[in-house]
């Protein structure tokens, strides 16, 4: 079944650890520029919106052609901040979150969330995860991990046999989990893979969102700062797709002098 969906890029001004990081223009572009043009590549979206609560940023997506909308300052979160605007957005099955710290994430695995709706009626939210190898990774907190089994339905009986490309979402965590008893390095190797690191992008139907302020707060979500966890308590089904290549997040002051320097390097490639 073939879903409308439509693209919002949450995007506050302050940031603990890199102040004022999406009007950052070392490039030449502001990050959040990149990010929405980025984003535009997507073929299963018709629509792109920025969600903010700084006029700066507002002003600095019209002067490059983007559509903005203001909202509070006071949201807890991305998918907050889409819900308070979510009035005022045009109508779409889908309405999916991308942060404005993502650069550079593919526009194919934003379509791929999508898609992931359209083939599962009872996927109410799809998110993305890849293989977490590293074992620095698996114990470093600002990386998020993904405990998953996969997706029982008749749709995927034959690909569950193989590669599952789609899983449910147990839980998230900061945490290294699933936890071995027993550890040994090769559990990292492990195919189909035993972790995962959760890409933060979500693919919601239009109606999760609008029952969102209705949903039970969540001690989990708070204790983790992960706002999926408060879904997770609440009951809504929570689709992984796989990709197999993700990008780099910008966080802090090093995360966008290497996005800097990729960037400048592939300038001069082409």
């Amino acid at each position: 079944m073939k879903l409308s969906a439509i693209i919002t890029i949450p995007a506050r001004l302050a940031s603990q650890r890199l102040p004022n990081k999406m009007l950052l223009r070392d490039t030449g572009c502001t990050l959040i520029e990149h990010t929405w043009r980025n984003a535009s590549k997507a073929s299963k979206a018709t629509d792109l919106f920025v969600i903010t609560d700084s006029d700066k940023i507002q002003q600095e997506v019209e002067r490059f052609g983007g559509k903005a909308f203001m909202t509070s300052p006071d949201a807890t979160s991305g998918s907050a901040r889409i819900v308070e605007a979510l009035p005022h957005l045009p109508h779409a099955d889908v309405v999916v979150n991308l942060q404005g710290d993502e650069p550079e994430l593919m526009p194919s695995a934003i379509d791929s969330a999508i898609e992931c709706l359209e083939r599962i009626p009872d996927a109410n939210v799809v998110t993305l995860v890849t293989p977490l190898r590293e074992r620095s990774a698996l114990h470093d907190p600002s990386v998020v991990k993904a405990e998953l089994t996969p997706w029982r339905s008749d749709i995927f009986q034959q690909e569950l046999c193989s590669q599952p490309e789609v899983w449910r979402a147990i839980t998230f965590s900061r945490a290294p989990v699933p936890s071995a008893r027993d550890w040994h390095d090769s559990l990292l190797d492990s195919n189909p893979p035993l972790f995962w690191q959760h890409v933060g992008v979500y693919a919601y139907r239009r109606s999760v969102l609008e029952k969102w302020d209705s949903l039970p707060e969540s001690s989990l979500a708070e204790l983790e700062s992960l706002e999926q966890l408060r879904l997770i308590e609440a009951g809504i089904p929570i689709a992984a797709v796989r990709i197999n290549q993700t990008a780099q997040g910008i966080d802090t002051a090093a995360d966008y002098a290497v996005f800097v320097d990729r960037f400048r390097d592939q300038q001069e490639s082409t």
